[in-house]
């Protein structure tokens, strides 16, 4: 399994342990994204979109467990606990939040980078087999390599334009409100983060080669949000 595909959030606030960790995976071959405080981790979570999270439940803005609730509303996530908390009751809450693992302090790398390729293969096991490519008609997205085609053309789209694509990708055939697309990939909603959506996304209808009213690979439902059609139907 190639790693450098992968990116890894680390919300740590522990700097020692938080840098030793970032080594560690990047000389894995992992892309690493690092937050000290719940809320920042929060933020990357959604700007980012990392492919596993590993967490520590001791922050100092705010318990870990709130990360869970946050991440588990929209998102699958895998996320790995790593924390002091040795008690029973604590990983079983963990877990039962939806947490995917519970590694205790202190901990072995080699253990933390087996439980990683462990809960990658079991999560992502399906785009480790399709490259995590979303065909749609014409349209080709390959999520790991942050490629985009149309009938073989590339398409060249900058980061938030990609983001976008690549979040409605993640959901075919469900729509997604502005909310949870701005919050998604700007972090939160300010009085013209709509328009800025709305924005690029007719910069991304454009490049695609859609007209206005162009609903084939992107329908507009008016007033709630943008929903990215289904290829199994």
């Amino acid at each position: 399994m190639s790693n450098n595909k992968y990116k890894i959030l680390v919300v740590e606030d522990d700097r020692s342990i938080a840098g030793m960790i970032q080594t560690v995976l990047e000389t894995g071959g992992y892309q690493v994204l690092v937050a000290g405080r719940c809320e920042q981790g929060v933020l990357m979570l959604r700007s980012h979109m990392p492919d596993l999270v590993v967490l520590d439940l001791g922050l100092p803005d705010m318990d870990g467990s709130e990360f869970i609730r946050i991440a588990r509303r929209d998102r699958t996530v895998p996320i790995i606990v790593l924390s002091a908390r040795m008690e029973e009751a604590d990983k079983i809450a963990a877990l039962d939040l939806g947490a995917n693992d519970y590694i205790t302090k202190p901990f072995s790398t080699g253990e933390l980078l087996a439980r990683i390729r462990a809960s990658l293969r079991i999560v992502h096991g399906h785009q480790q087999t399709s490259g995590g490519t979303f065909t749609l008609g014409g349209l080709t997205i390959e999520h790991d390599r942050r490629q985009v085609r149309v009938d073989g053309e590339p398409v060249h789209l900058t980061r938030t334009e990609f983001n976008i694509l690549a979040f409605l990708s993640r959901h075919p055939g469900k729509v997604m409100t502005y909310a949870a697309i701005v919050t998604a990939i700007w972090g939160g909603l300010d009085d013209g983060s709509v328009k800025k959506l709305q924005v690029n996304m007719a910069n991304i209808r454009r490049k695609l080669g859609c007209a206005p009213g162009d609903d084939r690979y992107i329908v507009n439902e008016l007033g709630v949000g943008y929903r990215m059609s289904d290829p199994q139907n």
